[in-house]
């Protein structure tokens, strides 16, 4: 009879422990399943972003296969032997280094990434999308066109401005060995340059929920240390550093006035009420918008490309914010630079101890 008892007993622990795996394990899988159906649209969206990166980083082909052969293009020959003495500039700077950007991937001359973003239509309010582990970004990659129309589409249906653009050239911040988009080589050689410094900053100087803040250094430290670059290799008086001046003065000139909209846009958008017409809004807002684009008319630029740059398509508040997000605080840095009076690898390094 004991141990009858004994064998009773032992059979309902065993139950109760049982019953107990068997409760946790349903928990879990609830809770699985709860953020499955939560979050389906980012997973999906992820494992596209995946897939698009990794079919890039597959077909890319080590940068000997192009150098040696016979029939690819000396001048592109020309830009990789640059590209590759860039990055170890890069290095002397202080900009890590890694396995980024030792193949190439041929894009047959076609944008393979689209940069999404969007703005409420009457205050600088962006749309920002949250990723695990990197935090809150106010612009969204696709590899596929179709699904960027989609969610662009979407977003103009929900009312919002909206800025749908190929992008060049992207930092994976390590998760991926980044390699060299052809396209890239197709630019001139400063440009090119400009780029890749750019894209080496963020992936070595990243900071959570700081998009607007890591985008103005990455363009900051690219542009100082293009004039770095292009002085040691061709000299302070050579045609290429001037011409890459002149073309900095003009985007300069044109972020700042595009920067000076978006203050005057903002202003405007302070004066509607709750209760005036979206049309009466929409006039005014189209209005500044036109005498903004107009005023270009007055700067002198050594490139006259600016001057038609909105003949197609005018900006909205998605362009604005934009040049908010890459140069905002540009003039901020470049205070910093000179008043620390230090050239840009001890301001590089500076940022990296931080």
């Amino acid at each position: 009879m004991v141990f009858k008892g004994i064998n009773h007993y032992t059979h309902f622990m065993n139950l109760l422990v049982t019953s107990k795996r068997n409760y946790f394990f349903i928990i879990v899988v609830l809770i699985v399943g709860i953020a499955l159906i939560s979050y389906r649209s980012l997973i999906a969206y992820g494992i596209a972003q995946a897939t698009g990166q990794l079919l890039v980083i597959v077909k890319a082909k080590p940068i000997e296969t192009f150098l040696a052969n016979p029939n690819y293009p000396d001048s592109l020959k020309l830009r990789i032997h640059q590209f590759q003495r860039a990055k170890e500039f890069g290095a002397q700077l202080g900009l890590k280094q890694t396995d980024n950007y030792t193949k190439i991937y041929d894009q047959k001359n076609q944008t393979i990434l689209w940069n999404l973003s969007a703005c409420a239509p009457f205050q600088f309010e962006e749309v920002t999308w949250d990723f695990p582990f990197l935090g809150s970004f106010g612009y969204k990659g696709f590899f596929d066109l179709d699904k960027a129309k989609t969610e662009r589409d979407q977003l103009i249906a929900q009312g919002f401005d909206v800025q749908l653009r190929g992008v060049s050239a992207w930092s994976t911040l390590g998760w991926f060995k980044d390699p060299i988009l052809s396209k890239m080589l197709n630019n001139q050689e400063a440009d090119m340059v400009e780029t890749l410094f750019h894209e080496l900053t963020h992936g070595t100087i990243f900071l959570k929920d700081r998009l607007q803040f890591n985008e103005n250094l990455a363009s900051f430290v690219g542009q100082k240390a293009t004039i770095q670059y292009l002085i040691k290799y061709y000299g302070a008086h050579s045609e290429i550093l001037k011409d890459y001046i002149n073309g900095e003065e003009d985007a300069k000139k044109f972020r700042s006035h595009m920067l000076l909209g978006k203050v005057q846009l903002d202003s405007l958008y302070n004066t509607f009420g709750d209760k005036q017409e979206q049309s009466t809004k929409n006039n005014k807002k189209d209005a500044l918008i036109g005498h903004i684009v107009r005023s270009l008319e007055d700067l002198k630029f050594h490139n006259n490309r600016y001057y038609h740059l909105f003949e197609d398509n005018p900006p909205n508040n998605a362009y604005f914010m934009s040049f908010e997000r890459y140069y905002g605080e540009n003039n901020q840095l470049d205070s910093i630079f000179l008043d620390l009076d230090i050239d840009i690898e001890q301001f590089i390094l500076n940022y990296k101890e931080h």
